[in-house]
């Protein structure tokens, strides 16, 4: 365990990445919003929460201001009446005089918006007893309790339950008020549908009639003084028929031990059942050793019994087991055989468990990854049941670690076909790129500082360059579709325009999943500025010419249909795919995946889109949009991972065009050394085009030499590049340091939030580099590698109960030396600072995992003995129903009510029917929200209530939990 420093915990802000969606545009991740402040009368109340280890605690205060105008510079003062005694604290400065503890504002939280809040934390020590402290005051006025709202627990039905169609389901909930308030009611849901209310104890209802499926049921209690929550959401299953049920789905038995899992019937029945378990296919050393024979009787058909399932001592893989009755539907549970030391194995089979059993609520019925299982959820996506590119390159990596721990690749090729289905753009969907002209690309528009300033207007006399690589992706896969995932769908079709795979806006009516983009209007717009477009506009919504007029000017506009990809989501499937070939092939099943393998290298072929300037000028100091030369040949590309590419053309396909772009900025967060080795050096991902291999062969040494320029004096990675200055080809600041002739940006592509101040990006990007490393060993990974090792270690902390704190908010100060690829600056003037700490699961995962894959290759013990601390904190400690996750405040949900800029005079409907216009906001245009059962939530912050609290289960973030299991089996248990 590392107590290295007892450091800051976490901040209320959770970021989320992807790419943005349009023409022109990059993304913007959590916002945080901001209120002009005056001088006003404190209003104030202060949640206190503590982390307790018996001799020590940590202690995390959120301070929120419930006045109505700003706060601008707090002093918190409050009192203990024990011996505790302040060891260090953070997001402020700490003090303590006798029993009174005093913390003041740092510099960068001095500003407390109406409504808003902040959190600051501190490490103390004590002996005997630990009360919480009895009140607090901000700048000497006392701070009145927060109304903390009901405790709801759904404890009917169980999580994972089975019931047959048309018997009633038994939803029951507990719920318990605070402040001395009483329960008035509580509501069941099925997901965000209403099913009934019960007003007295015990709360209770009936559902019948639910339909054959998966379903999300939740509990949410309403309070006397208005407050309200809901419960964790419990995933059931009903079934067609009388059925035999079995828990859990995914079992994994270590050689010469046993396991079990449990067997119930879904109905009761009218006389004895008799259920029989057997081996239907598979591992053959696995064996039903007990429970091969169960009976089940008219009182004890709903009591779980054990077959037990027994390991030989030498094999491993997978095998299916049914077990089955008469007039009953079968079970089935896939069992693993795992070498003897294989815990963190058996780890992530049980959470791989948890996350694809269709109960629990990550996937859509067409087995479509939704970003989280919660609804209410506003980051890059604006909702929670859409996706991102991202989610599916995650089940492609979390299906291909599945095939190496089981033996079983057909999930890995499955996920491929659902993502081909549903994510990449089919011929129908881009119908009209037979007409693209490669020798002109795309018409320049400017990228202009806030959503105010659009729409940008088009300017064809800005000169473009060639698209040296489209004839070649041509000659070598006999089309002119572009081989690409979008990047954001609405999976539920929630806000109805209905562009499912080969449809252009077919309307709410429409079942499938359809196709949208939101970022589009500058690095300023933040998620909560977003106007939604779908990716075809017919003009069926929006205005007069669809929503084409919010974001470029133009003389007239023609029907089209646009696609954007994010890069880092492409690669990391690529990346996927190179450790399933290479487990697969250790199994002697390579043949099995090589088909989705090709189709990688073929995916990796047209990444190479996102190298290029984005209207394929000359890269290197590049000013002015008519003196910046057109590129001519690969001049105008820079070699790394960009933040997107765009293709799109018209819908009428007599209309004869269609256009491609790249994009000029780099983040060092999106780079991926492994999947440009993979792509240049790796024989089953080269691409077919001429080209393609050499060019991920230079993509791979200039994304090293990035790491190392944008590296710090401390070891983090700095922000990124951009050769078009403020998305304008505008000129930077004198001394700005350049990469080839890229200008340094510090916060690249989006400014609210800064793009460079999360550390999961600092995880995701080194987690590849050590990736990489391992398996090459290349000693200019290496050496990034070794200093950002030892920074990010500076500032973890393990407490004895296994908690821990990693960095969350980065500030950034200095610059870079000017790239000199024989001679590399020290960057002795670049800096970092952690603003504040986090225990964020997801994030952590990444973590560990490149700390995991260092280790491996290099030996560094700390790094290998801090991966095993996080990953037993979390499994430890965070743990629920339905995977591992971590309660998060959401101080940013005031944003609800932030204006959506759209120009005077232009009026527009959402296909819900929602109105656009000057007076629009977030959430105006979104008004869906309003019927998700956790909008209680946000309606009491609204009205000056308490930050919310969410605890929220991605599905990025549970997979790359049980990612970061197996990893750790593989290469150190």
């Amino acid at each position: 365990m590392h107590p290295h420093r007892a450091r800051r915990r976490r901040g209320v802000r959770r970021l989320w990445t992807a790419a943005f969606a349009a023409l022109s545009l990059p993304l913007a991740l959590v916002g945080t919003g901001t209120t002009t402040a005056h001088a006003a009368a404190v209003q104030c109340s202060v949640d206190y929460k503590t982390n307790d280890w018996g001799s020590g605690f940590t202690a995390e205060l959120t301070l929120t201001n419930r006045g109505t105008e700003a706060l601008d510079g707090w002093t918190l003062t409050y009192g203990y009446t024990g011996n505790q005694k302040l060891a260090n604290g953070w997001n402020g400065t700490w003090s303590q005089s006798g029993r009174t503890v005093t913390v003041t504002n740092a510099p960068y939280n001095a500003r407390i918006g109406a409504g808003a809040a902040v959190t600051t934390g501190a490490q103390f020590t004590y002996s005997g007893t630990n009360t919480a402290p009895a009140s607090f005051a901000v700048n000497g006025t006392p701070c009145t309790g927060a109304h903390q709202p009901p405790i709801t627990v759904l404890t009917s039905p169980a999580p994972g339950a089975v019931y047959s169609q048309g018997a009633a389901v038994p939803l029951a909930a507990t719920a318990a008020a605070a402040d001395n308030a009483t329960i008035s009611k509580v509501e069941f849901y099925d997901d965000t549908t209403l099913l009934g209310t019960d007003s007295s104890a015990p709360y209770t209802y009936s559902a019948a009639g639910l339909s054959v499926g998966s379903h999300s049921l939740l509990a949410k209690a309403y309070d006397s003084l208005g407050a309200s929550a809901a419960s964790t959401p419990v995933g059931i299953t009903v079934a067609a028929g009388p059925t035999v049920v079995a828990t859990p789905a995914q079992l994994g038995v270590q050689q010469g031990k046993s396991g079990t899992y449990e067997v119930k019937l879904s109905t009761q029945p009218t006389a004895n059942v008799t259920v029989t378990t057997a081996r239907a296919s598979g591992n053959t050393g696995l064996s039903v050793t007990g429970g091969a024979t169960l009976t089940f009787t008219p009182s004890n058909w709903n009591t779980a019994q054990k077959v037990t399932v027994g390991a030989d001592s030498s094999g491993t893989g997978s095998a299916v087991f049914e077990s089955t009755a008469p007039g009953h539907g079968k079970a089935t549970v896939t069992v693993t055989q795992l070498a003897a030391s294989t815990e963190y194995d058996a780890r992530f089979l049980e959470l791989y468990g948890k996350i694809t059993d269709p109960a629990n609520g990550y996937f859509s019925p067409e087995g479509i990854p939704y970003h989280s299982v919660e609804t209410l959820i506003v980051e890059a996506p604006d909702h929670g049941h859409e996706t991102t590119s991202e989610a599916y390159s995650y089940l492609l990596w979390l299906q291909a670690m599945y095939g190496k721990v089981t033996g079983d690749w057909s999930r890995f090729n499955g996920a491929w076909e659902i993502m081909e289905k549903y994510m990449i753009p089919t011929h129908a969907d881009q119908p009209t790129n037979s007409s693209y002209n490669a020798s002109k690309p795309a018409t320049y528009a400017p990228e202009l500082d806030t959503p105010q300033e659009y729409p940008a207007r088009l300017d064809p006399g800005v000169s473009v360059g060639p698209d040296p690589i489209a004839s070649e992706l041509k000659s070598a896969y006999g089309t002119d579709d572009v081989y690409g995932m979008h990047w954001l769908q609405d999976v539920d079709n929630v806000y109805g325009y209905g562009n499912s795979p080969g449809k252009c806006e077919a309307g709410p009516a429409d079942t499938g999943p359809s196709y949208i983009n939101t970022f589009q209007r500058g690095a300023q717009e933040s998620v909560w500025e977003t106007v939604p477009q779908p990716t075809c506009d017919a003009f069926k919504y929006g205005g007069k010419n669809g929503y084409l007029d919010l974001f470029t000017g133009d003389a007239s506009y023609a029907k089209q249909w646009k696609f954007t990809n994010a890069p880092d989501a492409d690669a990391r499937a690529v990346q996927a795919a190179y450790w399933a070939d290479l487990w697969a092939k250790d199994q002697g099943k390579g043949s099995q995946v090589s088909a989705t393998v090709a189709k990688a290298a073929k995916m990796g072929d047209y990444l190479r889109y996102a190298m290029f300037d984005k209207y394929f000028k000359k890269v290197g100091n590049c000013v002015g949009p008519t003196t910046c030369p057109a590129g001519t040949g690969k001049d105008s590309s820079h070699y790394l991972l960009s933040w997107y590419y765009a293709w799109g053309g018209a819908v009428d396909t007599s209309a004869g065009w269609a256009w491609r772009i790249g994009s000029s900025h780099a983040h060092g967060g999106y780079q991926n050394p492994l999947a440009a080795y993979a792509l240049s050096s790796y024989a089953d991902l080269k691409p077919k085009s001429a080209t393609g291999a050499a060019d991920w062969a230079k993509s791979l040494d200039r994304q090293l030499e990035f790491y190392r320029w944008l590296q710090s004096d401390e070891g983090a990675i700095a922000g990124g590049a951009t050769n078009s200055w403020q998305g304008r080809y505008a000129t930077p600041p004198a001394g700005t340091p350049t990469f080839y002739g890229m200008y340094y940006d510090e916060k690249p592509v989006y400014h609210d939030p800064p793009s460079n101040q999360w550390f999961g990006f600092q995880a995701w990007s080194m987690e590849r580099v050590a990736e990489y490393y391992q398996q090459t060993g290349d000693a200019d990974a290496k050496a990034v590698l070794d200093k950002w090792v030892d920074w990010a270690l500076s500032e973890t902390t393990v407490n004895p109960d296994g908690t821990f704190r990693i960095p969350s908010t980065l500030q950034w100060s200095g610059k870079p030396d000017t790239w000199n690829a024989s001679s590399p600056g020290a960057n002795s003037g670049l800096h970092v600072t952690v603003a504040d700490y986090t225990n964020d699961v997801g994030v952590a995962a990444a973590y560990a995992k490149t700390l995991t894959y260092y280790a491996d290759r290099s030996g560094d013990t700390e790094a290998a003995s801090t991966a095993k601390a996080l990953l037993d904190g979390m499994w430890e400690n965070d743990q629920d129903a339905l995977g591992i996750a971590v309660p998060e405040t959401r101080a940013d949900y005031n944003r609800f009510d932030d204006g959506v800029y759209v120009p005077s005079g232009w009026t527009g409907t959402m296909p819900g029917g929602d109105t656009i216009n000057a007076s629009s906001t977030f959430e105006s245009i979104r008004s869906f929200y309003q019927d998700d059962p956790n909008w209680s939530k946000i309606e009491s912050y609204l009205a000056g209530g308490a930050a919310p609290v969410f605890t929220y289960h991605r599905f990025w973030a549970q997979a790359d939990i049980a990612l970061a299991m197996g990893s750790y089996a593989e290469l150190l248990e």
